[in-house]
């Protein structure tokens, strides 16, 4: 009887890492609010793999998966680009709702999520870019950034566009792969074999930086891919 609770009570640890996150992003340490994303991200991949190996599922799951998944995902990731936008607002001496524009992005995880629990086309790949990744890209985006991004021209704009434009990917028809091997030989696997390999070089090179460069190549990646089929 218990063990049908245990990949709830992971969920639940995913949730409260988003918590953490949101209020590390609010606080303006956008290293340690990258670090919960990222935890709560380890959370959300064993509480799938514990209800298989346990064999347990259940309606609240599901639920309470996406709900973890938009905080740690999506509120957490709006959270860290309102409060970059918000600090640019405030060293111009300029007070402007710009900032709250962020938040579109939860909105936008929050459909992805409830996207994904409908299509059965997203067993063996994702329609739209996966929640996950699109928070991998922002925390690691503004954490890696140091003091380069805010000297950029129009660095509020380019963000603003920028969060608009993974609004879009987030909800796309744009299909893109999983790492999920049906066999380990280089024929039909050719894409996640070359992103895996060029993913080491980047993160190496590039730091916590490279990690939104990961997320970049993918989206190119799975665009080639399509476009070859």
């Amino acid at each position: 009887m218990f063990k049908k609770h245990i990949p709830n009570a992971i969920t639940c640890c995913n949730l409260i890492s988003g918590c953490i996150a949101t209020y590390w992003a609010f606080q303006g340490d956008s290293h340690l609010a990258l670090l919960f994303i990222v935890i709560g991200a380890v959370f959300d991949f064993f509480d799938g793999m514990t209800a298989r190996l346990l064999h347990v599922s259940s309606p609240i799951g599901k639920e309470l998966d996406s709900l973890a998944d938009d905080i740690t995902f999506g509120f957490a990731p709006s959270a860290i680009v309102f409060h970059f936008l918000n600090a640019e607002c405030t060293m111009h001496n300029a007070q402007c709702a710009l900032p709250y524009l962020a938040f579109i992005m939860a909105a936008f995880s929050a459909l992805r999520l409830a996207k994904f629990n409908l299509d059965e086309r997203q067993a063996l790949g994702f329609i739209g870019l996966p929640t996950p990744a699109n928070a991998l890209f922002w925390g690691s985006l503004i954490a890696g950034s140091g003091e380069w991004l805010p000297t950029l021209p129009y660095a509020s704009w380019l963000i603003l566009l920028s969060t608009f434009w993974s609004c879009y990917l987030l909800v796309s028809e744009i299909p893109m792969f999983a790492l999920k091997f049906k066999t380990w030989g280089w024929e039909g696997n050719e894409i996640k074999y070359i992103f895996l390999i060029t993913c080491i070089p980047l993160l190496l090179f590039f730091g916590i930086s490279g990690i939104a460069i990961v997320i970049a190549w993918y989206v190119v990646l799975s665009v080639v891919a399509m476009r070859k089929k």
